[in-house]
């Protein structure tokens, strides 16, 4: 599985939906989601700045990933981007591997 990290921001509308159930019950409703996916949160975070929500998850695979935006951004109340998270070894394994590419202009 692979993991990704989800950056939500919350619209004016649902700022007030976390305002009037709570941020556990938002953070509950999150894990349900990716659980219902077949995946694990491993941490849901407020934040203040741009962003109101930071989300480390475990999915299965880019389609479950972008079915989970798609899901969150659809809603009208929360936009969500997505980044694939990868580990030291998976950089490693990239490394190892030989690329034919021309820079432009050469």
């Amino acid at each position: 599985m692979a993991h990704y990290l989800v950056i939500a921001t919350y619209s004016p509308e649902g700022v007030k939906g976390v305002l009037k159930n709570g941020g556990t019950a938002r953070a509950d409703a999150v894990k349900s989601a990716i659980e219902g996916l077949g995946g694990k949160m491993h941490s849901f975070h407020f934040a203040f700045g741009g962003d109101d929500v930071y989300v480390v998850a475990e999915l299965a695979d880019n389609i479950t990933a972008a079915a989970l935006g798609l899901a969150v951004s659809s809603s009208g109340l929360t936009t969500a981007r997505t980044v694939v998270l990868l580990t030291p070894a998976e950089i490693d394994e990239a490394a190892r591997r030989q690329v034919a590419y021309t820079p432009p202009g050469k």
